[in-house]
């Protein structure tokens, strides 16, 4: 087969997969009407239609899903062999690309990995943030940040921080105004600061356990948001009460700017852990990025 037409093939795949023209000459680096004209080329010389378009969306038709299901995973296998070809250099090199949350990455993620990439100048790292469960295995990237007690049983988990609890937290002049929470109930009484879940779309219940005996909190209040740093800013501000993992919180909370309560009722649990495909064959560049993130601290719960 022609060169020209591998080339078209890796546009339809990538087409495919992104959903969006747009969006894959972006990945792609070229233009959208050069990407149009090589998918438009395909399905002529294929004489059959690929890609059902619609002014928001593309989406394969039945023989486009035939051919993605034919030859999608082989230009994965072709980037693996090509990323695995960094052995033979002198220095590793290649592209990691990671989802995860915009606090890990600040504290742990950039802090770890910024020497790796003084230490190893062909390395590229591009992160995605993102407070939903993506999918890394169909959105392509080499790993995902989640906690622990959240990532598939098919994935292989690596520890990057220690063990945490939640955090129930207000701002002093909150608790000036309104008595604190004794327990878990008490929160029924209180504007509580909610947040939507990116996966089921409701608003999270908030859990609560101490010697044994587990509660579940509908709180309720006047703010709700989908992502955690506006809901810091919104206790900062003193507009409720907000349940965080700790780590977004410690700052205020060592500073006095948050009063934290229901302490005993927040038991610990497995902090951040990289995750990735247990199938996955890790380049010498990914391998470095694992053994960077690593957890060196005291054993998960």
């Amino acid at each position: 087969m022609a060169r020209r037409n591998l080339n078209d093939l890796l546009a339809f795949v990538t087409v495919a997969r992104e959903g969006s023209f747009t969006k894959a000459a972006g990945t792609l680096g070229v233009t959208q009407s050069a990407l149009s004209q090589a998918i438009r080329g395909l399905e002529e010389r294929l004489q059959i239609r690929l890609l059902t378009r619609t002014t928001r969306s593309v989406a394969p038709t039945s023989a486009g899903e035939r051919l993605m299901k034919a030859i999608g995973h082989r230009f994965d296998e072709i980037e693996a062999e090509l990323e695995a070809l960094t052995e033979l250099r002198d220095k590793p090199a290649g592209t990691v690309r990671i989802t995860c949350g915009d606090n890990i990455l600040h504290t742990v993620l950039l802090p770890k990995l910024m020497p790796l990439l003084r230490e190893y100048p062909d390395i590229k790292l591009e992160f995605d943030m993102n407070y939903g469960f993506r999918d890394i295995v169909a959105d392509r990237f080499d790993a995902g940040v989640r906690m622990g007690n959240t990532i598939d049983k098919d994935m292989i988990a690596v520890p990057i921080g220690p063990s945490l609890q939640m955090a129930v937290v207000a701002s002093p002049d909150y608790f000036a105004a309104h008595p604190a929470p004794k327990t878990p109930a008490d929160l029924t009484a209180h504007q509580c600061i909610n947040q939507r879940m990116p996966t089921s779309g409701g608003l999270y219940v908030w859990d609560f356990e101490r010697r044994g005996k587990q509660v579940n909190v509908r709180v309720d209040g006047p703010l709700i948001f989908n992502t955690a740093p506006p809901q810091v800013d919104a206790a900062l501000a003193g507009l409720g009460i907000a349940l965080l993992p700790e780590d977004e919180l410690m700052p205020h909370i060592e500073s006095g700017r948050l009063v934290r309560v229901l302490q005993d009722w927040c038991p610990k649990f497995a902090g951040y852990h990289l995750y990735y495909p247990s199938k996955r064959q890790p380049s010498p560049a990914f391998s470095l990025v694992v053994k960077a993130l690593r957890f060196s601290g005291p054993r998960q719960p």
